[in-house]
């Protein structure tokens, strides 16, 4: 029988002990962090194996400055465009072309937008980047500075930034006059400059672009910066397009690309700063926001302000005791999952509206945040920043119902600011849930749910639908309880994807029932479980796999569970079959049972079929605990974490997706991980780490010691939590955040009877023993 369980205290809080100390917890982790990691083509097996043929064989960072989730992060450019799918920098490249303040999504196959470009050069002012691009060395890079010798030109380059500015340092070496081109970065040539000598000052916009659903429509809002220099100008003039027109103050695009050029008399050895203001409400926004976080130059306090804010939220995870390199790969996940959403919100509350053109809002108490690349974060970058970043955590949900409340619907992949409807599922339900039923519910959740229950029960009109709007392909979901291969979802950037679409969408259900039972509507609660089960409508037991369905009933042929099919989203049946997340116990039924369910998690792993760079199954490692081989678990998460994460440029497996392939690490490495948001609990691994203590707010720790642990110490033997004997594989959210000690005891061997009473499996929909 299926259970539907509310979730409720399962264990008693047992009183916290007072954590030990560790001397040597890492104290400044901003030194630990090596941006460049991700910035190169993955060298790991994972990418090696499958990211080639999927056209995202690279990590896509890049070496940001900024402070956590800021609005501007600021890189060094070494390719011009805004195009989708090329970052603004990559490892490897030989020329740089400029210092960009970007709105890159880092780690995605996505595309920049409103961003500028300044580049410092000699001689003669050049407009075109590959032109004035110079071979670079001598680079650093940290989330608070960069600093780079363009040896072309004998310039020092330097960068450190706040939350919407960035404070930019040229030491011009050589000889010769010294110029500073500024770029609003508009493949459509539709930007704008304007200099004002007077005020030492340029200002420019760049209009934002829809991709996806509405791809290449105007999004109604652009980047504006301000960009305030520390020396009088000796010359100046503009470009449109190739011609340059000396003296004159002012350009607008018109299909034509825009700059500005500034010229300094100086003598070798002397400097120029730049602060450079940004905003997308306007250019008077823009130098608000710089006025209100840079007023006056001073290149050293904006860097060490920038390096406390990454210290006081990277130092929130504390470690000690592991291997070589580890806390480098550890605290440079930790940034890239720090890196986004972004705030939108101007110093004053301001921001567009969303999907609203150049209307403008105000966040009234908390920060407006934008850019949620949810199908990759709602996975484990959401549930890190709920246990590590709880205020913006919260402040996120508030900035989701925000753009449900403007858009009329609650978006589904927000991004530019707009309705993109990217790729599937509708998992700002999980974010959204997740975050309520771990403690952060000072938001609108009534506002909120009802929001979600009109995406999950109505389809909204044609235009709004091919804006963006809704859960595409509902009215099948709703009629067959799966989406038949009979409905090629057309109107969709990501078409037919037809059973990962069910499948989600059964997640998205359980998620949105957990938040009606939180909130008191046992009956849509009840409603919402039910159609959680719909994920049975798309397994096939004659194969033991998921599999497309035509509405009469009948399956696709042919089938070969390890090919690619059209309706999985990125992967094949043997990829996606697992996400059930939600009901695992149900999976392990339809599968015959823990036996056979752990001999095809074998198969899996053991054949080569595991893609850790492709973010549906990385909650699979997991799912050996709710089968009674923990011990499997503890095994295949060490093994992922020494072949898929490493350091240099190729260290991440393929795309990071906004922080996800990171914070997947992150969690591992402190021996937790998220199989269900929406359920609050932690699946155990093998922590990497003989320490791991977490600021869990209020004035609380939470330390995970691992006792002997090692490279082959790598199975838990046993366990205690605040002192008593624990044998759970699995942790609980309010155990967690109320502080304690988890110890758990490590060997070389695995210890099969640890963790493996059925009665003790993590909660699932359905109970251990039931039939569903």
């Amino acid at each position: 029988m299926l259970h539907r369980l509310v979730w409720l205290l399962l264990i008693l809080c047992l009183p916290a002990c007072r954590p030990g100390t560790s001397p040597n917890l890492v104290e400044r982790p901003v030194d630990r962090v090596d941006p460049r990691i991700g910035t190169g083509a993955g060298t790991t097996p994972s990418a090696l194996r499958h990211s080639e043929a999927d056209n995202e064989p690279r990590g896509q960072t890049v070496p940001s400055v900024g402070v956590p989730h800021g609005m501007t992060s600021w890189t060094p450019q070494t390719r011009a465009t805004e195009q989708k799918c090329l970052a603004p920098y990559y490892a490897g490249d030989e020329r740089i072309q400029g210092f960009r303040g970007s709105h890159w999504m880092s780690g995605s196959c996505t595309q920049d937008y409103g961003s500028v470009t300044l580049m410092p050069m000699t001689g003669t002012p050049v407009a075109d980047p590959e032109a004035r691009s110079s071979a670079f060395e001598q680079e650093t890079a940290t989330p608070a500075y960069y600093a780079v010798t363009l040896s072309d030109t004998d310039i020092r380059a330097e960068m450190t930034a706040t939350n919407r500015a960035g404070v930019l340092r040229f030491t011009f070496y050589g000889p010769g006059p010294a110029f500073i081109v500024i770029e609003p970065n508009s493949d459509e040539g539709v930007g704008t400059v304007q200099i004002d000598p007077e005020r030492q000052m340029v200002v420019g916009s760049n209009p934002v672009h829809r991709i996806y659903q509405g791809w290449g429509e105007p999004a109604g809002f652009s980047g504006h910066f301000a960009a305030v220099f520390d020396r009088p100008f000796a010359g100046f003039g503009v470009w449109r397009g190739t011609q340059r027109r000396d003296g004159v103050t002012s350009a607008t695009g018109d299909s034509s690309a825009v700059r500005a050029y500034v010229r300094f008399d100086l003598a070798p050895g002397e400097v120029v700063h730049v602060r450079v203001g940004t905003s997308f409400t306007g250019i008077d926004g823009a130098r608000r926001n710089l006025e209100a976080e840079v007023p006056d130059v001073d290149f050293e306090r904006t860097r060490r302000q920038a390096e406390a804010a990454w210290n006081s939220l990277l130092g929130r995870a504390q470690v000690s005791g592991g291997p070589a390199g580890a806390d480098t790969l550890f605290y440079t996940a930790l940034y890239h999952a720090l890196l986004l959403p972004r705030t939108f919100s101007d110093a004053d509350g301001t921001y567009p509206r969303f999907a609203g053109g150049a209307a403008l809002e105000r966040a009234s108490g908390f920060t407006y945040y934008a850019d949620f690349s949810v199908w990759d974060t709602f996975r484990a970058v959401h549930p890190l920043l709920i246990l590590l970043a709880p205020d913006a955590a919260l402040d996120m949900a508030r900035s989701l119902v925000a753009k449900g409340r403007q858009g009329g619907w609650l978006p589904i992949f927000p991004a530019w600011n707009s309705y993109t409807s990217a790729m599937i599922g509708d998992h700002v339900f999980s974010i959204i849930a997740d975050a309520y039923l771990k403690g952060l519910t000072d938001f609108d959740a009534e506002a909120a749910y009802a929001l979600m229950r009109q995406n999950a029960t109505t389809s909204p009109d044609s235009a709004d639908y091919l804006d963006g709007k809704g859960r595409r392909a509902l009215a099948s979901y709703l009629r067959h309880g799966y989406v038949p291969l009979d409905d090629p979802v057309r109107e969709s950037f990501h078409q037919q994807e037809q059973v990962s679409r069910t499948l989600e969408y059964a997640y998205d259900d359980f998620a949105l029932g957990q938040l009606a039972a939180a909130l008191g509507k046992p009956a849509d609660a009840r409603r919402f479980w039910d159609r959680a089960g719909n994920y049975r409508h798309v397994f096939d037991p004659t194969v033991g796999f998921v599999r497309g369905r035509y509405a009469d009933g009948s399956w696709a042929e042919p089938f070969d569970p390890a090919e690619r099919a059209p309706y999985i989203t990125e992967g094949s049946p043997w990829h996606y079959t697992w996400y059930v997340p939600h009901d695992v116990q149900g999976l392990i039924h339809l599968m015959g049972g823990r036996e056979a369910f752990v001999a095809r998690l074998d198969t899996l792993f053991e054949t080569g079929l595991y893609w850790h760079g492709n973010e549906p199954g990385h909650h699979i490692p997991y799912l050996y605990a709710y089968a009674g081989a923990p011990w499997k678990t503890q095994q295949r998460v060490r093994e992922i974490m020494a072949a898929e994460y490493g350091p240099g440029p190729g260290g991440l497996s393929g795309n990071d997706d906004a922080g996800q392939m990171s914070a997947w690490y992150v969690f591992s490495a402190i021996g937790l991980y998220p199989v269900s948001p929406g359920w609050p609990y932690y699946v155990l691994g093998s922590p990497l780490f003989e320490t791991t203590r977490l600021d869990v707010g209020d004035g609380k720790t939470f330390t995970i010691r691992a006792e002997h642990v090692s490279e082959e110490n790598r199975f838990i033997q046993a366990a205690t939590l605040n002192g008593r004997r624990y044998d759970r594989p699995w942790l609980d959210h309010g155990v967690l955040t109320a502080g304690g000690e988890l110890i758990l005891t490590m060997g070389p061997q695995p210890n099969p009877a640890w963790g493996a009473d059925p009665a003790l499996a993590p909660p699932t929909m359905t109970l251990v023993g039931s039939v569903p």
